[in-house]
């Protein structure tokens, strides 16, 4: 663990030295125009943020320090006689910014499974949720719950020397990170499984002991968790989950604040919650036609039924990307290989065949393609997890991964507080007529 801590501290000092040098010389230069559509439009395309962990291509998709999902799958260690990357590298990757050893991916291992352990009172805490409230509340709250045990939180309020903030952001990302699979699958366990809880086996790697704490000892589902948990783990810095942890970040929030808020955001139908979205419109398809296996026929006429209602088509579509989502190719690609002809999974490539072109007809959908939540469900559901509003509980605890390595860099160089300048309509206005100067602080 010291050593870990040490390399990264290394390589946090050398790239904080280079962005200054980048600042003093080019700190003047303009990145694009803003313009007022950007302004009112969710700020798109606008670049105002730095995330080392990740890069998306409009083309080529999400590269993971310069690496495809492809290129991880082929580089990343496996697990014992798995094909699927361990999550575990992937966090190394992110964070020290070169691929990692078997040695350094077990090293990270190690280290999670020692702080793994949940005080009882987080487990407490959930308990005294009502049994149906939404999986991702009880996420949230079990997160709240374990703020206590922050070590960044303690140490500020004792008088912590800001250079130091790295290190207690640290030392709360690992324990946070490895603590959630083990709320996440008590949550799962308690709401669709009668409180039958299953203890970590400490023999296992990170997504397969959440898979085993979740009661599925299948190895090739173990196989679908470390992939799922790679391939959702980050999005560059913008998307609504990353952002907002990295903006409560910014204010000196430890990182237990910082994720939970986070995940408040992944919450929503428009971010993570839309692979819950996914699943329910397929199986709301299957019910209103009467069939299983709805033809493409069939499946075109309930998406132009979908679309005239003035609703649209869960899992097509993405802020950035203008092609099909990698991720969504990778989850194919493992559906051919463990499961080609399970019946849900063949709907969801029958679907993949028929909306496209169907948004295209429409003229104005900048991308017709599946994003990641067009497949995942449908691999869940195979493995006999239909609990669909869970769905975005796994999405969360991978999607850790990518914040809390940005949460740790942002530390380490000492990135200020976020505070963008908003303005008024009004002010645009007069500032349109030339009675006003809005664009300052």
């Amino acid at each position: 663990m010291q050593e870990l801590k040490v390399r990264f501290k290394e390589k946090a000092d050398q790239v904080s030295a280079e962005i200054k040098g980048i600042l003093k010389e080019h700190g003047n230069r303009k990145i694009g125009e803003v313009t007022l559509s950007q302004i009112y439009q969710g700020m798109r395309g606008m670049t105002g943020l730095v995330s080392e962990t990740s890069l998306l291509d409009a083309n080529e998709g999400i590269r993971f320090r310069g690496y495809s999902i492809p290129e991880l799958q082929e580089k990343l260690p496996k697990a014992k006689g798995g094909s699927e990357p361990l999550p575990e590298g992937l966090f190394y990757l992110m964070l020290m910014g070169e691929l990692p050893s078997e040695e350094d991916v077990h090293e990270i291992t190690s280290i999670l499974q020692r702080r793994s352990h949940v005080p009882n009172y987080v487990f407490d805490t959930i308990e005294s949720l009502p049994l149906h409230t939404h999986p991702m509340t009880q996420f949230v709250v079990g997160i709240m719950a374990l703020q206590t045990e922050s070590a960044f939180s303690k140490r500020y309020a004792a008088g912590m020397n800001k250079k130091d903030y790295w290190d207690a952001a640290f030392e709360d990302s690992l324990d946070l990170l490895a603590r959630l699979p083990r709320i996440a699958a008590y949550i799962y366990r308690r709401k669709y499984k009668n409180g039958d809880h299953i203890q970590p086996n400490g023999l296992l790697d990170w997504a397969g002991n959440f898979a085993h704490m979740m009661g599925y000892e299948d190895e090739s589902f173990k196989e679908l968790m470390r992939l799922y948990m790679t391939i959702h783990a980050d999005h560059e810095g913008g998307n609504v989950s990353a952002h907002t942890t990295h903006l409560v970040g910014s204010a000196l929030s430890d990182p237990f604040l910082s994720f939970a808020a986070g995940m408040n955001g992944l919450a929503g139908p428009l971010h993570g919650l839309a692979n819950q979205e996914v699943i329910k419109w397929i199986m709301e398809m299957q019910k209103e036609l009467g069939t299983e296996t709805p033809t493409k026929e069939q499946i075109a006429e309930y998406v132009q039924k979908t679309l005239s209602n003035g609703k649209v088509v869960p899992g097509y579509g993405h802020a950035v990307l203008r092609k099909t989502d990698p991720r969504f190719t990778a989850q194919m690609e493992f559906g051919k290989k463990h499961m080609p002809d399970a019946p849900l999974v063949n709907v969801v490539w029958n679907i993949y065949d028929v909306v496209p072109p169907i948004l295209q007809s429409l003229g104005k959908v900048k991308n017709p393609w599946p994003n990641v939540d067009a497949h995942s469900g449908a691999l869940l559901v195979h493995y006999g997890m239909e609990e669909y509003e869970f769905y975005t509980v796994l999405f969360g605890v991978s999607r850790a991964m990518g914040v809390l390595a940005s949460l740790c860099w942002d530390r380490a160089l000492a990135l200020p507080i976020e505070r963008p300048k908003s303005v008024t309509t009004e002010s645009v206005k007069m500032w349109l007529e030339g009675k006003d100067e809005i664009w300052g602080e």
